[in-house]
């Protein structure tokens, strides 16, 4: 079994990532030991992207240049906590994966024994439709915890 103490913390824009964040950097602020590892996942891009004259790579900065903003903020919040010099972050594509899919994979790779994820706000219908990225994580999980926090 993986340590519970190194923690994965899947972040976003979101309302409820800045919560996760926030939950997350509370209960760590005591711990010594504990490593964090932000994660920002994005999809992609959309089948039409190419045909209007974008490439991967000039996606991919984008979307890396939008991580560097979101990891910017995420450290201004765990600064708060004194956890700065304890934090890593990732940026990577979900390529042929879903988003869950890809958290696992990050996951599985970096050996963490706790995934935070915050709870996204759909509806039953949404979640029927298209799922949701904890419920797929939390379903798909083997030998870590999971924290889902809304």
């Amino acid at each position: 079994m993986n340590d519970w103490k190194r923690i994965l913390i899947a972040v976003d824009q979101s309302q409820t990532s800045i919560k996760a964040l926030s939950y997350t950097a509370d209960i760590t602020s005591n711990l010594s030991d504990a490593e964090l590892c932000l994660l920002y996942i994005y999809p992609e891009p959309p089948p039409n992207y190419y045909s209007s004259g974008g490439s991967l790579s000039d996606y991919q900065q984008q979307k890396t240049a939008a991580a560097e903003v979101i990891f910017q903020n995420s450290m201004e919040l765990l600064e708060k906590y004194a956890l700065g010099e304890k934090v890593t972050t990732r940026c990577k594509m979900a390529d042929h994966i879903t988003i869950s899919q890809a958290v696992l994979e990050v996951q599985a790779e970096g050996k963490f024994g706790t995934v935070v994820v915050g709870k996204r706000g759909v509806s039953k219908a949404e979640e029927f439709l298209f799922g949701s990225i904890s419920n797929g994580i939390v379903h798909h999980c083997h030998d870590f915890t999971v924290w889902v926090v809304g």
